[in-house]
């Protein structure tokens, strides 16, 4: 059964980590390494859209915890989120737009921005695991009593 409240939880919490680390490691620390690289090319990027992106990473992660990680400690789940949503972002931002994209060089675009996927990623993962982590009250609801 589907928990509203922790999705929105999830959905929100994920964004009020995601958006700020985005906004500064990408326009802020390391605007002129991404310019460098040629990864950011508009002269003022559209800063809703990217927050729009967030909120909807957001939403289906929020979603898919519960699947994923279902009876893991707080920690394995983390974890687990962290590597499985973590590779996956990889390959489809990473690896991808090395793919498509004149970016160089790329050792410098695959350190910098697999960086900042470790820490986003794992940030997510610890925070939708505590927003999914059971109770004392689910856990007492949960066990058999003995007989």
């Amino acid at each position: 059964m589907l928990d509203f409240k922790k999705i929105l939880l999830g959905t929100l919490g994920y964004a009020a980590v995601t958006f700020p680390l985005a906004y500064v490691w990408h326009l802020v620390a390391f605007k002129t390494t991404y310019e460098k690289l040629g990864y950011i090319s508009r002269e003022e990027p559209i800063i809703v859209f990217g927050f729009f992106a967030i909120l909807l990473q957001g939403a289906i992660l929020a979603l898919i915890y519960p699947f994923l990680c279902r009876g893991m400690s707080l920690i394995k789940g983390a974890a687990t989120m962290a590597l499985v949503i973590g590779i996956y972002h990889w390959t489809m931002h990473v690896l991808a737009a090395a793919a498509k994209q004149k970016i160089e060089p790329l050792s410098l675009w695959f350190g910098v921005e697999t960086a900042y996927l470790v820490i986003q990623f794992t940030l997510a993962g610890l925070l939708l695991a505590l927003i999914y982590r059971k109770s004392e009250l689910e856990n007492v609801k949960s066990d058999p009593v003995p007989n």
